[in-house]
């Protein structure tokens, strides 16, 4: 017996990730098996995932699964997986909006759905919240195409741009806007407000952690800072209805602050490391939190209604996110296909693997 199992896989980037894309069919059905599998492949137990494709941030240690849909309404099944390498953990309990940006032009050319001439919308079942996300796809001439003149900040140079739409994104885990049924909530004496819309966050004004809100990622290395906004995410978890926060990644903790020429300064946690952008999925939760009455969010920029764009400055430029009556949130991203063969497992690590094919 062949001691590694070879799998077809795609690497992509999808806004400002990158990682792995597999057909559903390609892996086990055992989620303990493909958990096992994944971890293989991404070098778990290792902060650097030495002895795999993953590394030493959490930006690149994701993984998509794509397959036929599920549900009606539906093109395609996402499921995204967080690879937390160093822990040699996969966690399934959130989206990623950035990965889901690649997902359209991956399932178009893995033939699970025809391209139509200019542009194909692909409407993708994100299996880990049950929602559904339309993205649309650049492919002149009925063929996916990855160059073009959009830009977005954390990426170099231009792309084609791929527009995703959240309709109706509230709730996506807890299955409330408000998990806690507060827009606020006060933990160890800091104002919180817990919001689940694409994505469960937990919102902090950053002058009240000692925080301005226009941090590097690396400035946020001080272990007690960290400790505080973990013990400050656990209990939002708690309170949200997610009793088991300290073992996931959500909810995600994020720093607030005034902005000047953006609608507001943020630092998004992944849950313990600075994202170096933005999620895509944390920010329409922010953009949201912007527009629900008294949240910090909204009390720090003000009333604002539908139609309206939130700019969200991050460390590494800004992102916009478009709210829209309905309410749908709509953001613009890019994507590219990097690599496509065989990745491999060492079957010592799934022993007894049964592929879905």
């Amino acid at each position: 017996m062949n001691d590694q199992i070879a799998i077809p896989c795609v690497v992509m980037r999808g806004g400002t990730s990158r990682g792995p894309f597999f057909l559903a069919r390609d892996l086990p059905v055992d989620p303990q098996q493909r958990d096992a599998l994944l971890l293989s492949v991404m070098g778990g137990g290792h902060d650097l995932g030495i002895d795999g494709i993953g590394g030493g941030n959490a930006v690149i240690n994701k993984v998509a699964i794509v397959g036929p849909a599920s549900v009606p309404g539906a093109d395609v099944d996402y499921l995204f997986a967080q690879v937390r390498v160093r822990e040699g953990v996969v966690d399934t309990s959130p989206n990623c909006g950035n990965m889901l940006a690649a997902v359209g032009p991956f399932a178009i050319e893995a033939g699970l759905i025809a391209a139509t001439a200019d542009i194909t919308h692909v409407r993708i079942h994100n299996v880990n919240t049950g929602k559904l996300i339309d993205a649309a796809v650049a492919t002149p001439g009925g063929r996916v195409t990855y160059e073009g003149e959009a830009r977005i900040d954390g990426v170099p140079g231009t792309a084609a741009p791929i527009e995703l739409s959240f309709p109706n994104a509230a709730g996506a885990r807890t299955g409330r806007l408000l998990p806690t049924g507060r827009p606020v909530d006060r933990i160890d004496g800091i104002d919180v407000s817990c919001i689940d819309a694409a994505m469960p966050v937990m919102l902090v004004r950053a002058a009240d952690l000692g925080c301005t809100g226009r941090e590097a990622p690396s400035d946020f290395a001080d272990s007690s800072f960290r400790a505080r906004l973990e013990t400050l995410r656990i209990e939002a978890g708690r309170l949200m209805g997610l009793p088991d926060a300290a073992n996931m990644v959500i909810p995600k903790p994020v720093l607030i602050a005034p902005a000047s020429g953006a609608t507001l300064n943020v630092r998004y946690f992944m849950p313990h490391d600075c994202h170096s952008a933005l999620a895509v999925t944390g920010a329409v939760a922010i953009a949201t939190a912007c527009l629900t009455p008294g949240t910090i969010a909204a009390e720090m920029v003000g009333p604002l209604t539908a139609p309206v764009p939130i700019t969200l400055a991050h460390p590494s430029g800004q992102l916009l996110v478009r709210l829209e009556p309905g309410p749908v949130a709509r953001v613009q991203r890019t994507a590219r296909r990097i690599f496509e063969g065989q990745i491999f497992a060492r079957r010592s690590h799934v022993p007894h693997a049964v592929l879905a094919a």
